[in-house]
């Protein structure tokens, strides 16, 4: 009997969360745990330009054949203009090469599995705090995770002198995990000098970023919030991204994610793209097709790539819209303390600063769900939960 000697697994910090929220029979409940939009209704929609596209491809698809190992070609094109646009240095000189990948947790499994088999690279710098899968995924690979420091409690905002302390302890080699936009679970960006002094002090140290990139446009905007990255890679010479669909797409259940490799030449890009594509052979083979080509046919057709952008624009500033509701009525509730820094954040999320004690409370005595970090989902919030949520933080603290 083999199965008799498996324990039990711990719950996952933030999925298991959704399990306890799901058994709960509380009516008022409200989960702000998982990393979900919510419009005013409490529904996660279905995007209009989402739909469109998947009427355009059921009269249109000829086939259900198998994708190569890299998946849809124009979907791979399409995501290297949207994150480094169309005339960026490492796309004009084939320097960056892209495949399909199972949502932005596959690309970066996918990223890991590569560096560990392939490279000489053996550790990752992610940031404290990170989300709470990363160092799971890497860990998991075989790779070992560092922390370099990244959220000032006291000030709830970025500590970059922490930051690059810690990245000047680096070897060579080393990789540093970098989050696009709407850092997770902060919510706190770098700027653009910021951006630079990281890229500088990445090549002076041979230090390979890792992009973790899953809020592209919910931030300032799509070209806005890509651009961190673009000024990374017009700097350092390699470099992985690892973006995802699921949130300004709203394609959740699609698991519709890529890795794109940058390599200092595109012989070598072809080489480290050669055993990208060995990893998913071994791992899964190759990507399903449906979500792919509902990016890509949003993309290449100019009125439902307008729509998307009108509605991604919509789902961002629902989100503000939250942020500044919810320092507002935490004051109405008779909040003293400050909490104005969540109206600076950016993205779906607010660390909020409160304690385990206090995440459990709202859990338990109100059925209010939060991660344990403190970490917020406000893309979770309408105008009809508001109340009761900040009710029962007033109560908590």
């Amino acid at each position: 009997m083999i199965f008799s000697q498996v324990e039990l697994a711990p719950a996952d910090p933030i999925l298991g969360l959704t399990d306890a929220f799901k058994a709960d029979p509380r009516d008022e409940k409200v989960n702000l745990g998982v990393g979900i939009y919510k419009d005013e209704s409490g529904k996660t929609p279905i995007l209009k330009a989402v739909k469109l596209a998947e009427e355009k491809l059921l009269a249109t698809e000829m086939s259900k054949s198998y994708l190569g190992m890299e998946g849809v070609q124009a979907y791979n094109r399409a995501v290297q203009s949207l994150l480094f646009g169309a005339d960026h240095t490492v796309v004009n000189n084939a320097r960056a090469l892209t495949a399909q990948a199972p949502g932005g947790t596959g690309s970066l499994r996918v990223a890991a599995e590569f560096l560990v088999r392939h490279t000489k690279s053996d550790t990752i710098w992610v940031s404290n705090p990170t989300w709470a899968n990363h160092h799971n995924i890497f860990n998991s690979a075989g790779l070992k995770t560092k922390s370099y420091g990244y959220y000032k409690a006291e000030t709830h905002g970025l500590d970059f002198d922490a930051m690059k302390a810690d990245l000047e302890g680096a070897k060579e080699g080393d990789l540093v995990l970098l989050h696009g936009c709407c850092h997770n679970p902060t919510g706190i960006d770098l700027n653009e000098v910021q951006w630079q002094e990281i890229a500088e002090l990445c090549l002076s140290k041979s230090l390979v970023p890792l992009f973790d990139f899953a809020y592209q446009g919910f931030g300032a905007g799509v070209e806005e919030d890509a651009e961190g990255l673009r000024i990374v890679a017009s700097i350092v010479p390699e470099l992985i991204v690892a973006n995802s669909f699921s949130k300004n797409f709203g394609l959740y259940n699609e698991r519709i994610g890529a890795i794109t490799v940058v390599a200092g030449n595109d012989a070598e890009a072809v080489n480290a793209f050669s055993q990208i594509k060995s990893t998913i052979r071994a791992s899964y083979s190759n990507p399903p097709a449906h979500g792919a080509l509902i990016v890509s046919t949003i993309l290449e057709d100019e009125s439902l790539k307008l729509m998307w952008q009108q509605e991604l624009q919509e789902m961002r500033e629902r989100i503000a819209e939250m942020r500044a509701l919810f320092v507002q009525s935490l004051k109405e509730s008779g909040v003293s303390q400050d909490f104005s820094f969540i109206s600076t954040q950016n993205g779906m999320f607010s660390f909020s600063g409160l304690n385990k004690e206090q995440v459990s409370r709202l859990k338990n005595e109100f059925g209010v769900y939060i991660v344990g970090s403190g970490r917020i989902s406000v893309a979770g919030m309408t105008k009809t939960n508001m109340p009761n949520i900040c009710k029962a933080i007033a109560a908590v603290l």
